[in-house]
């Protein structure tokens, strides 16, 4: 635009690449950044305590350090999270319903992130009640998913949930292989897993998430601080079914399950 200049850095998985570009943002001085993903904000606030920044896809703001409180960031930053940690207990009982015979499940998690940790922490919480024991699994590169993935598989009645994190969309379809190789109902946090391949998703439209962010950006430039601009959480989430491979994996889907699915994949 004619009063508007963008300027673009992509993410990478190599952090050490993430730091330099954040750096190289902080020092142009614009008048607010907008970070997509948790993998930006350690760099950002590392390179920066003034200019404001606006993050989608927060996992646990306060408990990461990015703000003081939801209702009152206090810093330089604000934005919107994925979900809460509820929505952890929510999957495990969603993968009992959609496949009632699974006892074990493996959660993949990348520890780098300390959300993930309270997100097993929720599951475990759940998990007795349902009959089902959950199972750490690390994410550090797909070889380590590979083989701690097979090794899982070797006991019967096991199920998948991957945490949402970078490492998890890096190596998606590695993921989705391993689960059907080894017959592994699995629950994921977004619908692309669905698309290819996966059995099932719930959690909020991510893309909604930048939208939103369109908005506070905008109240930025004309003025408002990040520090008085409360986090918002998602409120809309949509639970997705692929019928495919239900069938390849002998899956009969509860009728109540399909009636509250918002889109079925054939």
């Amino acid at each position: 635009g004619r009063n508007v200049r963008v300027d673009t850095r992509w993410g990478t998985p190599n952090a050490g690449e993430i730091r330099r570009q954040a750096a190289e943002l902080a020092a142009l001085a614009p008048d607010v950044i907008l970070a997509g993903g948790a993998s930006t904000m350690e760099p950002l606030l590392q390179a920066t305590h003034t200019v404001p920044i606006v993050f989608t896809l927060g996992n646990d703001p306060v408990g990461s350090g990015y703000v003081d409180s939801l209702a009152r960031p206090g810093g330089n930053a604000t934005g919107f999270m994925t979900y809460e940690f509820s929505i952890a207990g929510k999957w495990l009982q969603l993968l009992k319903e959609i496949a009632p015979g699974v006892t074990r499940v493996a959660v993949l998690r990348d520890t780098s992130q300390a959300f993930a940790t309270s997100m097993f922490a929720t599951m475990q919480a759940v998990a007795p009640p349902l009959g089902v024991e959950v199972i750490p699994v690390n994410m550090r590169n797909g070889a380590e998913i590979e083989r701690s993935v097979e090794s899982f598989a070797r006991v019967a009645n096991g199920g998948l949930i991957p945490v949402s994190s970078a490492a998890a969309v890096r190596h998606r379809d590695l993921i989705i292989a391993l689960a059907a190789r080894h017959k592994l109902p699995a629950v994921y946090w977004d619908r692309f897993f669905v698309d290819a391949g996966g059995l099932m998703a719930y959690g909020p439209d991510l893309v909604d998430q930048f939208r939103q962010a369109a908005g506070y950006v905008d109240r930025i430039l004309k003025g408002e601080k990040p520090a008085d601009l409360p986090v918002q959480a998602s409120t809309e989430y949509r639970l997705v079914i692929n019928l495919k491979s239900a069938k390849s994996l002998g899956l009969d889907i509860p009728p109540t399950l399909l009636a509250r699915a918002d889109e079925v994949v054939e």
